[in-house]
C-alpha cells in the first residue's frame, strides 16, 4: 500500500502546477522575446549608420572641392576680367597712335621735303600697329566668349529667366508709351506732367532700359538685331535704320543703341497694331521678338477720341494687333507691373504659349 502511494506521488500531473511557476514561466518567455528582438534591433540600424555617415561625409568632401572651385572659377573669372581691360586700353593707345601716324603720313605725302624713306618707314609702322590691335581684338574676343557687351548687376545674382535669346535676326521691341513710367495710376498721371528728365528716371522705365540693356548683352555675336520704340508711332533707337538689321558684332554701334534707349521719354498711347505691322513688312522677317511692354494696347490704327478705353476694348485691340505679326516667329514677353490691367498676363502667356515664345514677369531687381 504504501508503495503504491509513492508511486503515485512520482506522477506529475499538469494540473497540479502552482499558479506562480505558470507566471514565472511566461516572464520568462517574454524575456527572451524582448532580448532577442532589442538585439537585432540594435545590431541593423548601426550597420546602417556606418554607411550613412559614410555617404555624407563623402558628400560633405566633395561640397567642400566644389565650394574650392567655385572660389578658383572666380579668381580666374576676375583675372580674365582685367586681361581684357588691360588689352581694351592698349587697344585704344593704339587706334590713337594708329590717327597720329596717319595724320603725319598725309602730311608728309603732301610735303615735297619729305623723302621716301620717311614715308615708308612711317608705313610700316602704321602697318605693325594695325597687325597688333588685330592681334587684341582677337584676343579679347576670345577672353569675353560669344557675347558682345557686358552687363552688371548688383550682386552675384543668377536667374532663371526661361528666355530663348538665340536667333540670326533678333527684333525688340521696347514699349515707350506713359503707362511705363509707373505701376500705378495715379502716379502715371502724376510723373507724366513733370520734366523728361523725371520721366527718363522713372524707376519703373529705368527697369526697362536695363531689361533692353540686358538682352543686349546676351545677343549671338554672329547675328543681327534691331531695336524699336513704339507708344502710337513706332520708332528705331537708331534714327535712319528702321528697316534694316544691325550687325551684334559692330559693339559701338550696340552700345550706342542702348545709350539711346536710355534718351528715350516714354508718352502716348500704346498702338501695339503698328509695331506688328511693321515687324511683318521686314526683309528678311525677324526669327525671335523680345516684347518689353506691361499692359494690352490702347490704340489703333483708326485712332481713338475716347479719354477711357475699357479692358474689354483693349482686348479687342490686342486681337486685331496679333493678326499682324508673322507667323512661326517666337515672341518672348517681358510683362511690367500695371495697375488696372488684369486680363494682361493672362493674355501675353497665351501668345508667347501659341507662338512658341517665353513669358517672364520679372522682380523689382532684375534684371
Amino acid at each position: 500500500m504504501s508503495s503504491k502511494t509513492k508511486a503515485n506521488r512520482r506522477k506529475v500531473n499538469p494540473l497540479s502546477l502552482s499558479f506562480l511557476d505558470v507566471m514565472f514561466c511566461g516572464f520568462g518567455a517574454v524575456i527572451l522575446i524582448f532580448l532577442i528582438l532589442d538585439h537585432a534591433s540594435t545590431i541593423s540600424p548601426v550597420n546602417e549608420n556606418l554607411d550613412l555617415t559614410a555617404e555624407i561625409n563623402l558628400l560633405d568632401e566633395e561640397v567642400r572641392e566644389g565650394q574650392l572651385g567655385l572660389v578658383q572659377i572666380r579668381n580666374t573669372l576676375s583675372d580674365v576680367s582685367f586681361e581684357v581691360v588691360d588689352a581694351q586700353g592698349m587697344a585704344r593707345r593704339i587706334q590713337d597712335q594708329l590717327d597720329t601716324f596717319l595724320q603725319e603720313l598725309a602730311s608728309l605725302e603732301n610735303s615735297s621735303v619729305a623723302t621716301i624713306e620717311d614715308i615708308e618707314r612711317l608705313r610700316a609702322d602704321i602697318k605693325a600697329l594695325e597687325e597688333d590691335l588685330l592681334r587684341l581684338q582677337a584676343s579679347a574676343f576670345e577672353q569675353e566668349g560669344n557675347s558682345a557687351r557686358q552687363f552688371i548687376g548688383d550682386g552675384n545674382r543668377q536667374y532663371l529667366s526661361g528666355l530663348f535669346l538665340g536667333g540670326q535676326r533678333i527684333m525688340i521691341l521696347i514699349d515707350s508709351s506713359a503707362s511705363m513710367l509707373d505701376s500705378t495710376l495715379v502716379n502715371i498721371i502724376r510723373t507724366r506732367n513733370m520734366s523728361d528728365e523725371r520721366k527718363k528716371n522713372a524707376p519703373k522705365w529705368q527697369r526697362v532700359v536695363n531689361t533692353a540693356d540686358w538682352i543686349s548683352t546676351q545677343l549671338p555675336i554672329t547675328s543681327r538685331y534691331q531695336i524699336w520704340h513704339f507708344s502710337e508711332d513706332t520708332n528705331s533707337v537708331m534714327p535712319g535704320t528702321q528697316d534694316a538689321w544691325l550687325e551684334v558684332a559692330d559693339r559701338d554701334e550696340l552700345n550706342q543703341a542702348i545709350v539711346n534707349v536710355n534718351d528715350i521719354v516714354p508718352d502716348k498711347g500704346t498702338n501695339m497694331e503698328q509695331v506688328f505691322r511693321a515687324v511683318a513688312n521686314m526683309n528678311p522677317l525677324p526669327d525671335n521678338i523680345f516684347l518689353i511692354t506691361d499692359g494690352l494696347p490702347t490704340v489703333s490704327n483708326r485712332g481713338t477720341s475716347k479719354a477711357l478705353v475699357t479692358p474689354a476694348e483693349r482686348v479687342d485691340l490686342f486681337e486685331e494687333a496679333v493678326e499682324e505679326l508673322p507667323e512661326g516667329v517666337p515672341v518672348n514677353i517681358v510683362l511690367m507691373p500695371l495697375e488696372g490691367d488684369p486680363s494682361a498676363a493672362a493674355i501675353y502667356w497665351q501668345l508667347a504659349q501659341y507662338s512658341r515664345g517665353s513669358f517672364l514677369t520679372p522682380s523689382k531687381d532684375w534684371p
